[in-house]
């Protein structure tokens, strides 16, 4: 059965099943060889992951390394402003998703403290504050308006700040030299500036925390001696990146798929004790952070196949999410399925720090903006709605949306 395939070429970005299942070469590939040689743009001859079972193993082994710069991490799209990377990454200080244990388990220890459930349930008060004030806004727009631009990226940008200790007021720098960062794309020095100017800004904040603490995450790690400025600037552009950009992306695109789902989204809406599993389901179903990389520190046994030493491997988390070994039916948006178990927000040690935070916020968002605007529509036809498939975190680029009476 492998051989009925060919190899593919590196991957295409263009979402020919729809905007929320996977490219059908991916979908092909899944079930064909779902550990599968890949030859990238570059002509490295690395490897995709697409199967849900190998996909859960993989994330589980850090002989597949998670550090950028043990080899060359090559990339399976064709990226012309991109130069062809031949030197392995230099390790960023204090970015542990790049890193391995034990450098990874001494900086993520410092933070697990932060992100307790415990913590977390004593915050989801404030949260839902946080939306309700953000639909008042909404609600005195006139519509059309961008729901991306108006509640989508607002609410995780407003809590992630207040956690952080970063002021609101400074978020035009953050969220525009993020966007430019996650752009595949790219031209290098671009890359390199937006990344610079995010972290030039995150150390002069660290440096003053660390002078004058307050009462936030990142004061609290600037009191720890352990840490370097270097290190706390890592870790707080990790945190705030990955704290505003993945769940702004879930609200954007999750309202949209319940749009495409007036079914769906009416029980929802009848019934909010559904909620949960909602949120769950639509995590599994839209995967926003879709490709991930990993290096094989030596030859690895995966599904059958030998990963030789010094490959890339490339998952695909949509995929894996949608493989119907593990999900009945994985294309189709089902609030009511037990979709506990899929592998959004990672698997193993790298499993996500902040799942019970965008838990939380996609809970209180979706739960308020659909109470609050019982009329809520798109506003442009849906195959004119702009997807994020430029960018490494997927979405929605704008959601325009219209209302027929003012909101509650």
């Amino acid at each position: 059965m492998s051989e009925a395939i060919p190899i593919p070429h590196g991957l295409s970005v263009e979402r020919d099943a729809g905007p929320f299942n996977p490219p059908s070469q991916i979908t092909r590939l899944r079930e064909a060889r779902p550990v599968c040689p890949m030859v990238f743009p570059d002509g490295h001859e690395g490897w995709l992951v697409t199967g849900y079972e190998a996909l859960r193993l993989l994330m589980a082994d850090t002989r597949f390394s998670s550090r950028q710069d043990l080899g060359v991490i090559h990339l399976p799209y064709e990226t012309p402003g991109m130069p062809v990377v031949t030197e392995p990454s230099p390790q960023v200080p204090g970015l542990f998703i790049a890193m391995d244990p034990p450098d990874h388990t001494r900086l993520r220890r410092k933070l697990t403290g932060a992100f307790t459930v415990k913590r977390m349930k004593q915050l989801e008060e404030h949260i839902v504050d946080v939306v309700e004030r953000q639909l008042d806004e909404l609600a005195r727009l006139t519509p059309p308006v961008d729901l991306v631009k108006e509640f989508a990226l607002p609410v995780p940008s407003l809590v992630i700040c207040e956690l952080l200790g970063v002021p609101y007021a400074d978020r035009e720098n953050f969220q525009v030299n993020s966007a430019k960062f996650l752009v595949k794309d790219q031209d290098l020095d671009e890359k390199m500036a937006a990344y610079g100017a995010i972290t030039t800004y995150l150390a002069e904040l660290v440096t003053r925390k660390r002078a004058e603490p307050g009462e936030d995450i990142l004061s609290d790690l600037a009191r720890d001696d352990d840490l370097g400025i270097e290190e706390l600037t890592g870790i707080a552009f990790l945190l705030l990146l990955a704290g505003h950009e993945t769940t702004a992306n879930m609200l954007g695109l999750g309202t949209f798929a319940l749009l495409e789902h007036p079914g769906q989204l009416a029980e929802l809406r009848t019934d909010p004790s559904l909620m949960p599993g909602a949120v769950e389901e639509l995590m599994r179903y839209l995967s926003v952070v879709d490709i991930l990389y990993r290096y094989a520190a030596e030859d690895i046994e995966l599904g059958g196949e030998t990963i030789p030493k010094g490959s890339t491997v490339v998952v695909s988390m949509l995929a894996a999410n949608h493989d119907p070994q593990r999900f009945d039916n994985p294309d189709t948006l089902d609030i009511h399925r037990k979709a506990r178990g899929h592998l959004s927000f990672g698997h193993g040690v790298h499993q996500c720090l902040g799942q019970q935070l965008a838990r939380i916020e996609m809970r209180a968002g979706f739960e308020g903006l659909l109470r609050r605007f019982p009329t809520l529509k798109l506003a442009i036809p849906s195959d004119e709605v702009k997807l994020r498939t430029d960018m490494n975190i997927y979405g929605v680029h704008e959601l325009p949306v219209t209302w027929t009476e003012t909101a509650g």
